[in-house]
């Protein structure tokens, strides 16, 4: 049997489809399984031990078409749910099992703060898309895998007082409205037991050296110095992760850490909280705040201005 499955973006969505190809590899007999995501998250999952073939596109569908169909796949699992996916599985004509993604029900969530959503994990949602082939969730939680030139030995590369442990803090996020504000990732600095290395892309450097600059003994800043998956090697290693809703949580909950995560438009309601999780994960937020969710994803700044989801959450509620 040979089985495609889709999802495109985006790094945490990514992650956390792992759980489903781990068990369609381990539960179907002789199966070969493919991958397809865009080329901007390639990396994420480009080292899973449970993907023969990996394929991935930057523009267009148009640029993986034609290998895929000579692929004849038996089975298309579509965990994006998409119109570029259904135009793929309209190109490959095979059976396909699609993901419902809830639209409606978030819809109404975000719109009319009217909670229909059923109370269940996105990973949990994405094995019922495959109940029908007999798969079934083996309650491992989530993988990730680095490969060895991405491993970051963290005795050679940080201060000598972070080698009896260090937390690490994620600066940024895909939205301004999931990233905390800086006046909480110092807070978080003051309240945080051990050193913190920050983490985050290029974008987020000039914050992060903000920070540092504040608390310069108790913080290394390493945003826009590592890719994805060195960043994970650095997650790894660490005693507990600080972070909002982002990738990097993701990969943070594949690796078992404890997890304090702080919530800003979203809400894991949504069914993407840290899925599995260190037992001693924390998760902040601001409960029935009237303007929460306003959004199923963020926005580039607060569309009340005040951004309360954030400011308002408080830090010393934290065991860190």
């Amino acid at each position: 049997m040979k089985i495609l499955v889709v999802r495109f973006s985006s790094i945490g969505d990514v992650v956390l489809t792992t759980p489903v190809l781990r068990c369609i590899k381990q539960q179907i007999k002789n199966v070969e399984l493919h991958f397809l995501t865009k080329q901007t998250f390639r990396n994420v999952i480009e080292n899973n031990i449970y993907i023969d073939k990996l394929y991935s596109i930057k523009d267009s569908l148009s640029e993986a078409i034609s290998d895929l169909k000579k692929e004849n796949y038996d089975y298309i699992i579509d965990l994006h749910h998409n119109l570029r996916t259904f135009k793929l599985k309209l190109a490959l004509g095979k059976k396909t099992f699609s993901f419902n993604k809830l639209n409606p029900e978030k819809l109404l969530m975000v719109n009319f703060k009217i909670n229909r959503l059923p109370q269940i994990h996105i990973v949990d949602r994405y094995f019922e898309t495959v109940q029908s082939l007999g798969v079934t969730n083996d309650g491992k939680g989530l993988d990730h895998f680095i490969h060895e030139k991405d491993q970051i030995n963290v005795s050679s590369y940080l201060p000598v007082h972070y080698q009896n442990g260090f937390h690490v803090l994620v600066v940024g996020g895909s939205y301004y409205t999931k990233q905390i504000p800086i006046n909480k990732l110092k807070e978080i600095c003051v309240q945080s037991s051990l050193p913190l290395v920050l983490v985050g892309g290029k974008e987020d450097s000039s914050i992060a050296e903000t920070v540092h600059q504040v608390f310069p003994a108790k913080t290394f800043n390493l945003c826009g110095n590592l890719n994805i998956n060195q960043s994970a090697s650095v997650i790894q290693q660490s005693k507990k992760v600080i972070t909002s809703d982002t990738g990097l949580m993701h990969i943070a909950a594949a690796y078992k850490k404890d997890i304090i995560s702080l919530w800003g438009n979203t809400i894991p309601e949504f069914g993407m909280g840290p899925y599995l999780a260190g037992n001693n994960s924390q998760l902040l937020e601001i409960k029935n705040l009237p303007c929460r969710p306003c959004s199923k994803l963020g926005y580039k700044k607060c569309p009340k201005g005040h951004f309360k989801c954030m400011n308002d959450i408080e830090i010393k509620k934290a065991n860190f």
